[in-house]
């Protein structure tokens, strides 16, 4: 009697709080628009070709990009913690709104004076909108699965990481097909910072907390027996952890140092994936542009994926095969001079570099409850500024002039393979005071 009571108190909860499927699909949709920062290397080729008005060093260039991704983390720390207060609605419009701005208004510079104008609206203001808005649906929607944590996280971040397959192309489209975009490629900013406000504040507006006594279909097979993470389950305390709380843990540092040494191998490789196809493996520059616009698409996969697998086998054996398989594929990466062996492992390094993505804000989770999850794993994000610029400093470096790739991807694969270490040694806290 009992179980059926509960059955039913469950199904009336779920009926009053809404369709979480909808509140999905709005973070899906919101993080599709997002992730399109990571199509930055279409306008950056553009803005260097020769028919371009502007004047740009490779380093010019890339200033806007690396910029929005500095911002980034100040984005998801204050889009965290204001989430945790004011609900997730009001700070990922507010993200969609100052993301799309600012595209728009880097779409009004128009030759090599205008530099400040893309790194104002790209990298200033698109990049702390996209902080904002990232953080939101990852927090919110664990509190409506806690049955799929690990899964539905995974397919949130990799509607980000699907964000770049979708507008390259289109972005590719409108530089070279309309007349005038060839000298001023930044003019698709304008149609692109349009496109991306109406349909992230269409994703944004179905976004909200589900009610204090929410029990979702399935919420009680996902805390008995046949839970992979029962054990880390039962180590957690009465309340959830504070922001303050989480960082006063060795836990927390632990687990944003995993993401740190995840992001900095993989991007190790993205940041060099052409040269050292076309170097390491014989591609033709054309054949090398496809690799690096198919392997977005194992960049978006892995967060499902290894979210999905994390819900099963658990998260900490999850990083374990996350930067093992990195690193085993980084070390054997230089010495193929296969195109189809090239393909496969740089499929497995992207594959577990979008994996950690997917499977992190499950952990934190696990580790430190949902209450307040949007701020403590939007600080987590430090790691993901920190590798981002990490990884390629280092890779350049290593390889050098004269294209020491072995040297290089050695070096990466030896970091990640080290960092298997600490999903080991980190266990969830023991107890909260």
């Amino acid at each position: 009697m009992s179980t059926v009571g509960t059955t039913h108190e469950s199904e009336s909860t779920s009926s009053r709080a809404g369709n979480r499927w909808i509140v999905l699909a709005g973070g899906v949709l919101v993080q599709l628009t997002i992730g399109a920062v990571y199509a930055w290397s279409t306008m950056g080729r553009a803005l260097n070709d020769e028919q371009s008005a502007f004047d740009l060093t490779k380093v010019q260039t890339a200033i806007p990009f690396e910029v929005a991704i500095g911002m980034l983390f100040l984005g998801t720390f204050l889009g965290g913690r204001i989430q945790d207060r004011k609900g997730p609605r009001v700070v990922a419009l507010s993200g969609v709104v100052l993301y799309s701005i600012g595209i728009i208004l880097a779409g009004f510079a128009r030759d090599t004076s205008d530099l400040w104008l893309l790194i104002l609206g790209y990298g200033v203001l698109g990049g702390f909108g996209l902080g904002l808005a990232y953080i939101v649906p990852i927090a919110m929607l664990q509190k409506w699965f806690p049955d799929k944590r690990g899964l539905i996280t995974g397919v949130a971040v990799g509607g980000f990481g699907f964000g770049a397959v979708i507008t390259s192309p289109m972005m590719n489209r409108l530089i070279s097909g309309m007349e005038g975009y060839q000298a001023e490629p930044t003019k698709a900013f304008l149609w692109l910072g349009g496109a991306y406000l109406v349909f992230g504040l269409l994703g944004a507006s179905v976004f909200k907390n589900p009610p204090a006594d929410y029990v979702a279909p399935g919420a009680a097979k996902a805390n008995g027996q046949d839970d992979p993470n029962k054990e880390e389950q039962a180590k957690k305390a009465a309340r959830d952890f504070t922001q303050q709380e989480a960082l006063s843990t060795p836990q927390w540092y632990l687990l944003t140092l995993i993401l740190t040494v995840s992001v900095t191998a993989g991007i190790s490789l993205i940041s060099v994936a052409a040269d050292a196809a076309t170097s390491v493996a014989g591609f033709s520059v054309a054949a090398a542009a496809t690799l690096v616009g198919i392997m977005g698409l194992f960049n978006g996969a892995g967060r499902i994926v290894w979210a999905a697998a994390s819900d099963k086998i658990g998260r900490r054996p999850a990083f374990v095969g996350i930067l093992g398989l990195q690193g085993l594929a980084l070390l054997a990466l230089p010495h193929v001079g296969n195109v189809v062996l090239f393909y496969i492992l740089a499929a497995i390094i992207y594959t577990c570099y979008g994996g950690a993505f997917g499977t992190m804000p499950a952990t934190a989770g696990d580790f430190f409850g949902l209450k307040h999850s949007g701020g403590i794993y939007g600080l987590m994000l430090i790691g993901w500024s920190i590798g981002g610029i990490v990884g390629p400093l280092l890779i350049s470096w290593l390889i050098g002039p004269d294209g020491r790739y072995t040297l290089g991807f050695t070096v990466m694969g030896i970091i990640a393979l080290v960092g298997v270490i600490i999903p080991i040694i980190a266990r969830p806290p023991k107890a909260r005071r």
